[in-house]
């Protein structure tokens, strides 16, 4: 949980080295966790109706069809908030029972494993509530409460808090009575009810408290789920998360909680360069890096701050990039709310004409393997700030080039990276559009030319 109204104001500095133009990284333990070209989609159950759970359930033909592959519930333990999404927990143990009985979540998981689909919740193990039992026992007996030292407190024996909010208590993490239970809670939504994995809520802050919790803890779930997915809510910039039993982590910025492609898109002859510049910045691989345009915090939808056209084009861009897609409630039909506004339950019609485009984007995901290859070689247009570029190659040695149009009609200019082997050829299949495209090359070969739209993207087969 990191919301607009802190998220720009807070810096957390990481070490950042340069990131090589061309990246062919070593297979890592996600492949034998995610299918190829996976989809996570998060969910956020009472968008869905009014009896949440059961809400979700009814829609897994859906997001099936849709090319889900995992989903991410949005925190469901018991909370004295009763916000749609809330991260004031009581009982780390406990469900929330505005959303369903455990039965019902029970139902939720099967149909979703039924489907070939996997299920993540979000658990937030950096703090709890101040009316959670531990603290509410402090505050009735004092130091002598034996919850007194499970809290992390400051120089002057004050619990420190999760940011401005006073009623997030941070817990120790050097206390091993914390750390076990913690460890138990994660182990109880995987015994019990199934769960294939987390999203961590403030990963960031408990490893500043100990960094050594999380590779204890990504040890212990292995022992009883060795396919366990984690995604950290911390920046994948910092090479710490995936070295210490993450798979994924978020595409930050090095300023917590900054999406990386925030000011990518402020303006229209900066996209390029900006683009480039968050999509190029990190030691880490590319491919441990969960995407998104839309989650609980990035206030109002991409679609209200850039309009459809530029969504289409995002979305490509999204999709096509390595490490894995987050496709948040209502996104694949323009869905246009604040999360933490509490919106009424979506309609789940499909206006925008946005849906069979998602769909698309999901199968050629899955279907062409240099859209989930190892291999990603960024090229920048000649004469555009408007337009972003890259080559993909799979295992089968294929190669597509992936150019994205944000801007008017150009006749862009393309450089060949030299780590793509392609004939040079007059016209090429795209893959997204399903219609051929003129081309032209240079004569050496290094650069190729294409007539592109405005806003609009091409996935093109060389």
């Amino acid at each position: 949980m990191l919301t607009n109204r802190i998220a720009g104001s807070l810096a957390f500095l990481c070490l950042v080295l340069p990131f090589a133009t061309a990246i062919a990284q070593p297979a890592r333990s996600l492949e034998s966790k995610l299918k190829p070209g996976a989809v996570i989609y998060g969910v956020v159950p009472p968008l869905f109706g009014k009896q949440p759970f059961r809400a979700v359930t009814q829609k897994l033909d859906y997001l099936r069809d849709q090319g889900v592959d995992v989903l991410w519930l949005s925190p469901i333990n018991t909370s004295d908030d009763p916000s749609q999404i809330s991260y004031s927990v009581t009982d780390h143990f406990g469900l929330r029972t505005d959303f369903g009985s455990a039965e019902d979540l029970r139902g939720l998981v099967r149909g979703a494993h039924a489907r070939g689909m996997k299920v993540m919740m979000d658990i937030v193990p950096n703090h709890t509530s101040s009316a959670h039992p531990y603290h509410q026992d402090i505050q009735k007996n004092g130091q002598a409460s034996k919850f007194y030292s499970y809290y992390d407190r400051d120089e002057r024996g004050e619990i420190t808090h999760y940011f401005d909010w006073e009623t997030l208590l941070n817990l120790n993490y050097r206390h091993g009575d914390v750390k076990r239970m913690m460890v138990n809670a994660f182990k109880y939504w995987i015994q019990e009810f199934g769960i294939d994995g987390f999203r961590v809520d403030a990963a960031w802050g408990v490893r500043e408290r100990n960094p050594e919790f999380w590779p204890m803890l990504s040890r212990e779930l292995t022992r009883i789920k060795s396919d366990v997915i984690l995604l950290a809510e911390a920046s994948a910039r910092d090479a710490y998360y995936t070295s210490n039993g993450f798979d994924l982590a978020y595409d930050w910025s090095d300023r917590l909680g900054e999406w990386a492609w925030k000011r990518a898109f402020a303006d229209p002859k900066k996209i390029s360069k900006r683009l480039h510049q968050a999509l190029t910045s990190a030691k880490t691989s590319p491919h441990d890096v969960a995407r998104f345009l839309n989650n609980n915090d990035t206030g109002q939808r991409f679609i209200s701050d850039h309009g459809l056209a530029k969504t289409r084009v995002a979305a490509v861009l999204q999709h096509t990039l390595p490490g894995v897609p987050i496709v948040y409630t209502g996104d694949e039909f323009g869905a246009e709310f604040d999360p933490y506004q509490d919106p009424e339950p979506l309609a789940w019609q499909d206006t925008v004409e946005l849906r069979p485009f998602y769909r698309k984007l999901a199968e050629l995901r899955e279907e062409v393997p240099a859209l989930h290859g190892r291999e990603f070689y960024p090229a920048m247009p000649k004469n555009s700030g408007s337009a972003y570029a890259y080559f993909r190659t799979g295992d089968d040695g294929k190669t597509v080039l992936v150019v994205l149009n944000f801007g008017s009609a150009v006749d862009l200019k393309v450089p060949v990276s030299p780590y793509v082997k392609i004939a040079t050829v007059k016209e090429a299949d795209d893959l997204l559009n399903q219609t051929p495209t003129p081309v032209s090359f240079s004569k050496d070969g290094k650069l190729i030319t294409l007539t592109m739209k405005a806003s609009s993207a091409v996935i093109l087969a060389l």
